[in-house]
C-alpha cells in the first residue's frame, strides 16, 4: 500500500495500534474538507504494530487530549514538504471536555455550561479527578 507523503499537514505517528479511529472521532476529521489517511496496524520496530493519522492541512489539534488518549503519539508538523516540530505527547495536568463528571451531585450535572475540567491526580496510573467533586474520571470506553 502506498499513501502519498503531504506537502503541508499534520502527521499523527506511534497511535497506539487501534485508537486511531477514536482520534478521527475526537478531533472531528470528518468535518474538514482537506485529504485524511488512517494506516491502521502498520508495522512499527519500536511498538509491534501502530496507527497513524496524515491530514493534509496544518490545524490547530488539542494535544492535551491527544496526550490524554496516547500519551506515546508524536504530533509532526510538515511544511513544504518537510518535517519542522515534532511534538512527543505525555499525559496533561488537565483537560477539558475529554472526561464528563459522572457524579449526580456536581455542579456540572446541574449547570449545562459549566465546564468539565479534570486534573491529573497520579501521573504514574493516569487518574484524573474533577476539580468540583473530586470524582475520579475515566474515558468513555474504560467505563
Amino acid at each position: 500500500m502506498v499513501i502519498d507523503s503531504i506537502k503541508n499537514g499534520i502527521v499523527i505517528d506511534h497511535i497506539q495500534s487501534g485508537r486511531s479511529m477514536e482520534l478521527y472521532r475526537l478531533l472531528n476529521l470528518d468535518r474538514l474538507k482537506c485529504s485524511v489517511a488512517i494506516i491502521k496496524n502498520a508495522p512499527s520496530d519500536k511498538m509491534g504494530r501502530k496507527d497513524i493519522i496524515k491530514i493534509d492541512e496544518v490545524l490547530d489539534v488539542d494535544l492535551d487530549m491527544l496526550g490524554y488518549i496516547d500519551p506515546g503519539a508524536t504530533v509532526n508538523i510538515i511544511r513544504d514538504g518537510v518535517l519542522v516540530e515534532k511534538r512527543h505527547l505525555e499525559l496533561p495536568e488537565q483537560v477539558e471536555n475529554v472526561i464528563f463528571c459522572k457524579n449526580p451531585r456536581c455542579i456540572v450535572t446541574s449547570e449545562r455550561e459549566i465546564s468539565h475540567i479534570f486534573r491529573l491526580s497520579d501521573r504514574e496510573r493516569g487518574v484524573y479527578r474533577c476539580i468540583y467533586c473530586e470524582t475520579e474520571g475515566k474515558r468513555s470506553e474504560e467505563e
